[in-house]
């Protein structure tokens, strides 16, 4: 019995035997009995660490001090990191939601291309409002538009809604301030403005060749109506305010992101100079999104007639769900770290090596396996990025790589949505569509951003 907990705890084999049970545990509890993925997170990563034999002291820490345990440096350290981003992100949302913002964009992108192009209109309407809007936020909002889009058309609202959801779906995996994204900048050690960058990079590409060429090729094949009772008479008390004009609605989803990517690179532009220091302060992501919900609640609000009060009511009530994302995210960096105490990741690294499968590879895999199985997205990043965080540690990657690792990871997180995912059902509810026909559109678009978006991934590797 003592030889083979030495192999569990101390050789390559045991302890990648380890990490592959705790997975499974992981899923088990998930999948089959239902529990919420941050209990089962902390219970998978707390019987890991005491199977590879960490002490309890490591673990948790002694009853005067837990300061430097796993379990209070593994979630102090992501949740320092992403909690204002993420609280900041989502009032930001709420605000732009609230203020009539998404109807501007959207009217004015219909304006802009016509009826015939009205389906590129939806699409960049997602990709634009679905940088500050939680996904399943942007359908709620957008979904009328589609609808009256798809009426004047005369054509299949498939053909409208799923540019618009390819837009939503990419930016709500590969860019900030969406929870999945910055919990693996905070994982793998990532600046953001590398993030945004290289989020751009391959989430576009991923964008054209599933929402625009994917979307205009099968709306076309399945024709779906839409439903008299789907057209809403408009919101009465959004309508008693001047709408916001589009250069406001652009300016404040802009600044946040121009001011990351300006601290980002900073350091090389302005290297010595005075106003080096200005700029890094400016740019650092909480900094930067506080001045953006700030300048929100001011043009988008208190200008247009919004008082404290429902101000106040706005923030609150868009911050109720943050709390289990929040606990999820930390429960994944505990499980992460765990991981790098076992020391299961400099073994799977050297496998790797042997083997000779890329770290990006095998993140884009795991990424995949973990959205397949358990449906979350965010889920699926958290827990590939505290299980790859080790194999990169000592790699010494630079941070246009590491972005592009994160990538990998969100591109695999987002693959084959199907009826264990929320967000299938979302997209089949709002769009009129049967089980079927969800499988044949919505879930082949998700697999195809994901293939481009790690292919786009992939290729850029190989030149940073």
């Amino acid at each position: 019995m003592k030889p083979t907990i030495d192999w569990l705890q101390h050789q390559t084999g045991g302890l990648l035997v380890l990490c592959a049970l705790a997975i499974a545990v992981l899923l088990f509890l998930i999948i089959k009995i239902k529990l919420e993925p941050f209990i089962a997170l902390l219970v998978s990563g707390l019987l890991l660490a005491l199977a590879a034999g960490l002490s309890v002291e490591q673990i948790v820490g002694t009853a005067l001090s837990a300061k430097t345990s796993l379990i209070e440096t593994g979630f102090a350290g992501i949740l320092g990191h992403i909690t204002p981003i993420i609280g900041l992100g989502t009032v930001l949302g709420a605000i732009l939601e609230a203020s009539g913002g998404a109807d501007v964009l959207t009217r004015r992108l219909l304006g802009l291309f016509g009826e015939r192009r009205a389906p590129l209109a939806m699409g960049l309407a997602g990709l634009i409002f679905g940088i500050p809007v939680f996904f399943d936020i942007g359908i709620f909002v957008l979904a009328p538009l589609v609808y009256i889009s798809a009426r004047r058309g005369g054509r299949s609202l498939v053909l409208y809604a799923l540019p618009l959801l390819a837009g939503l779906s990419i930016t709500h995996a590969v860019l900030p301030p969406h929870p999945g994204p910055v919990a693996a900048a905070g994982l793998l050690g990532i600046e953001l403005g590398w993030l945004i960058i290289m989020g751009l990079a391959c989430g576009i590409p991923a964008f054209l060749v599933a929402g625009v060429a994917w979307g205009s090729y099968i709306g076309k094949r399945i024709h779906v109506e839409v439903p008299g009772e789907f057209i809403a008479a408009p919101d009465e008390t959004r309508e008693e305010r001047p709408a916001p004009s589009l250069g406001l609605v652009g300016l404040v989803i802009a600044i946040p992101l121009l001011l990351i990517l300006l601290a980002t690179f900073g350091g090389v532009w302005w290297k010595g100079s005075a106003v080096l220091p200005l700029v890094t302060f400016l740019g650092n992501p909480a900094v930067a999104l506080t001045i953006a919900v700030l300048l929100a609640m001011w043009l988008l609000g208190t200008r247009r007639g919004m008082t404290g009060a429902e101000l106040s009511k706005l923030t609150s009530t868009s911050l109720r769900p943050v709390g289990m994302i929040l606990l999820v995210v930390g429960a994944g960096a505990f499980f992460g770290a765990v991981i790098a105490a076992t020391g299961v990741g400099k073994a799977l690294a050297t496998t790797l090596s042997s083997a000779g499968l890329p770290v990006i590879v095998l993140a884009y895999l795991i990424s995949c396996g973990m959205r397949l199985a358990q449906g979350s997205a965010t889920v699926a990043i958290v827990t590939t990025g505290g299980i790859v965080a080790p194999l990169v540690k000592d790699l010494h990657y630079s941070q246009a790589h590491l972005a592009l690792i994160a990538i990998a990871i969100a591109a695999g997180s987002i693959i084959a949505s199907h009826l264990n995912d929320g967000g299938f059902w979302i997209v089949s509810r709002y769009f009129n569509l049967s089980v079927k026909d969800t499988l044949k559109t919505w879930t082949v678009l998700e697999t195809i951003l994901s293939l481009v978006g790690f292919a786009m991934a992939g290729l850029l590797s190989l030149v940073v």
